[in-house]
């Protein structure tokens, strides 16, 4: 997981976002550029972007608090 990777798609609208999960998970290929050095890796960093932009929109807390939680619960996944 790449922090630079996850914050570039923070600038990317939700749908679209969801459209390259839906893609990647389809093995199709992607409309917009997402970091990462296997399909895994992508995957995590739009799973991040998702949900760092929901904790934002619900107005749980702002995208820099949303960052470090998500890296947390990435951290606590893998421990």
């Amino acid at each position: 997981m790449k922090l630079g990777a996850i914050r570039k798609l923070l600038s990317v609208d939700i749908e679209t976002l969801q459209k390259a999960e839906e893609d990647l998970a389809e093995e199709r290929t992607l409309s917009i550029e997402v970091e990462g050095d296997d399909e895994g890796e992508k995957l995590t960093h739009i799973f991040g972007a998702i949900w760092i932009k929901e904790q934002v929109a619900s107005g749980a807390m702002d995208e820099k608090s949303a960052l470090r939680a998500f890296t947390q619960k990435v951290r606590n996944s893998i421990s």
